[in-house]
């Protein structure tokens, strides 16, 4: 029966650490007589990673928006999962759970009962941006540090904007993790080679993990809502959802798609938000539709196929309140950013 059951890879990390970017290269390195699924779960309550995924007939691209899987999104997560793997029977699945996403619960669901047959969970992959290190507030945050003691493997990110300093530093921290990683490897250009995804093994034990209380606070009654495919907002009156656990707030917002954005008035705009801010989007600009990307202060920008609207997720510590209170009186205005 083993043999039968579908590969669940999860790649876990804190918010900012690379994971979607590593997800992509995994993707163009699949073998082509695999189907993949990707499940994607986002902090915010508008979805924005599903977005930054290509429609193809090989790769199935899944999003659960508006909660963390162990928490508010178990039962939704049980639910998907067993729909995408009785509808498009993939060969492969990879989770990537929110940037504040513990691996516990998720764990629970996929060796309980109703997947023990047809799934088996491969190596947990953490992403370790080297610079979240310098941060005290990131370092001792319960969940950064829970998600790289539960990952049998951890893909070192951010290459080209650490500094070497950072980057020994990263190596020296995760070789003090105990049990040893699996593997440790410092990720160039995003790219993760794909031997080590396909050649790992089942993840360990996991003996003695639990959701941690400060997760088992936030849990909530599941919901659907925010959902990737719903009808856009109204011209000029934008649709704005706000969350808050876990010592950070999520600020999103999603406009009508024929609502244009001046893509230089809005990369200025978005760079001037604190460095603590943690930005994702998709917009319809004066130069076609653009995914812009922002972690610890630096903006990257790039061409999207995604036409069904424009939306954004701001991701800010729970105590820069003028960066959340400036985005809702900013953002909420139609033409603010055009």
């Amino acid at each position: 029966m083993s043999a039968n059951r579908v590969p669940v890879h999860i790649i876990t990390g804190f918010l900012g650490s690379g994971k979607t970017t590593l997800i992509h290269s995994l993707i163009e390195q699949k073998p082509v007589d695999e189907k993949w699924a990707i499940l994607v779960n986002e902090f915010g309550q508008i979805g924005i990673d599903q977005t930054m995924f290509e429609q193809r007939n090989d790769v199935v691209v899944k999003g659960l928006p508006g909660g963390c899987l162990c928490c508010q999104l178990a039962f939704v997560l049980q639910a998907a999962l067993v729909n995408l793997l009785a509808r498009n029977k993939p060969d492969r699945v990879i989770i990537e759970p929110s940037g504040l996403g513990h691996p516990a619960g998720l764990l629970d669901i996929l060796r309980g009962e109703a997947f023990q047959d047809v799934v088996v969970l491969h190596d947990i992959i953490a992403t370790l941006d080297p610079r979240r290190l310098d941060e005290p507030r990131v370092r001792q945050h319960e969940t950064f540090q829970d998600q790289l003691a539960m990952a049998d493997a951890v893909a070192i990110t951010m290459g080209e904007q650490a500094s070497a300093e950072q980057y020994e530093q990263a190596q020296q921290f995760v070789t003090e993790l105990w049990p040893p990683r699996k593997w440790v490897h410092c990720i160039e250009h995003g790219m993760l080679p794909l031997a080590l995804l396909l050649n790992g093994g089942q993840t360990r034990t996991h003996e003695g993990s639990a959701i941690p209380d400060t997760h088992r606070q936030v849990i909530t009654t599941p919901t659907v809502e925010g959902s990737f495919f719903d009808i856009p907002p109204l011209l000029g009156q934008p649709q704005q959802k706000t969350a808050s656990t876990l010592g950070y707030t999520s600020t999103s917002l999603r406009w009508h798609p024929n609502e244009h954005f001046n893509l230089d008035h809005l990369a200025a705009y978005l760079s001037g938000l604190p460095s603590t801010a943690r930005v994702k989007g998709v917009f319809h600009t004066e130069l076609g539709w653009k995914q812009l990307n922002r972690a610890d202060g630096t903006l990257t920008v790039g061409s999207s196929a995604w036409r069904q609207d424009s939306r954004l997720e701001v991701i800010t510590p729970d105590n820069d309140t003028h960066t959340h209170t400036r985005l809702l009186r900013e953002l909420s205005s139609s033409g603010a950013l055009s």
